[in-house]
């Protein structure tokens, strides 16, 4: 059973695979924006199918977004920015590791 590979070595090479990288980054980001959005409706009391109508989507369409399921444009954060009475604020800052 020597051919056998642990998680932490097949994680290693797939991560070195040409686009893995860009796409796990792409991935963490959408479901990190999901949950923001998800902990900012429900702090103000709302559902799905309350934040979807006030930001022109589906409750469907919000679910997925919440969930990380979907890399969102601009103009879909822009309307749940307004729905949510919030300002969208997208900037650059320095890596924590960049010394």
């Amino acid at each position: 059973m020597s051919d056998r590979i642990d998680w932490n070595d097949l994680r290693d090479r797939r991560m070195a695979e040409p686009g893995v990288a860009e796409a796990y980054e792409a991935t963490r980001i959408a479901f990190e924006l999901g949950q923001e959005v998800r902990h900012l409706r429900e702090a103000g009391g709302w559902t799905q199918s309350q934040l979807a109508r006030a930001a022109g989507m589906t409750q469907s369409a919000v679910a997925r977004f919440e969930a990380g399921g979907t890399v969102p444009t601009l103009p879909v954060l822009e309307r749940l920015a307004r729905a949510l009475d919030m300002r969208l604020d997208v900037r650059f800052t320095p890596n924590a590791d960049a010394a």
